[in-house]
């Protein structure tokens, strides 16, 4: 069960997954848009935002869809995806790492060698 939980909490795979349902949701986004303005600009005489299939409805489902799904994939996976990696794997310390220390003291060693 350690080796899945590091599968999952260490990869990118949450986050990859993320991106996809993101990407798809927002074609969806794009695809209503563009129909609508090439419904709403090719011709049609009636009303911009009521240009037959295309219409400004449609676009406007889209967009709330998308963004009622990004709320739940944050709230549902994001955060507690999160939570379990910063309890599982806590992030370091802040300050300067220990190659950079190591590097600053071959440096001073090198500056007091040298007078």
């Amino acid at each position: 069960m350690t080796g899945f939980r590091n599968f999952i909490l260490r990869g990118n795979l949450v986050d990859l997954a993320v991106a996809v349902i993101i990407g798809v949701a927002f074609g969806a986004v794009v695809t209503a848009f563009t129909a609508w303005l090439t419904k709403s600009i090719g011709g049609d005489d009636s009303d911009f935002f009521t240009g037959g299939l295309g219409s400004f409805g449609f676009f406007l489902n889209a967009v709330i869809s998308f963004v009622i799904l990004a709320a739940v994939v944050y709230f549902l996976v994001v955060v507690p995806y999160l939570a379990a990696k910063e309890k599982f794997f806590p992030s370091e310390a802040p300050g300067t790492p220990d190659d950079i220390k190591l590097l600053e003291e071959i440096r001073d060693l090198l500056a007091n060698r040298a007078q």
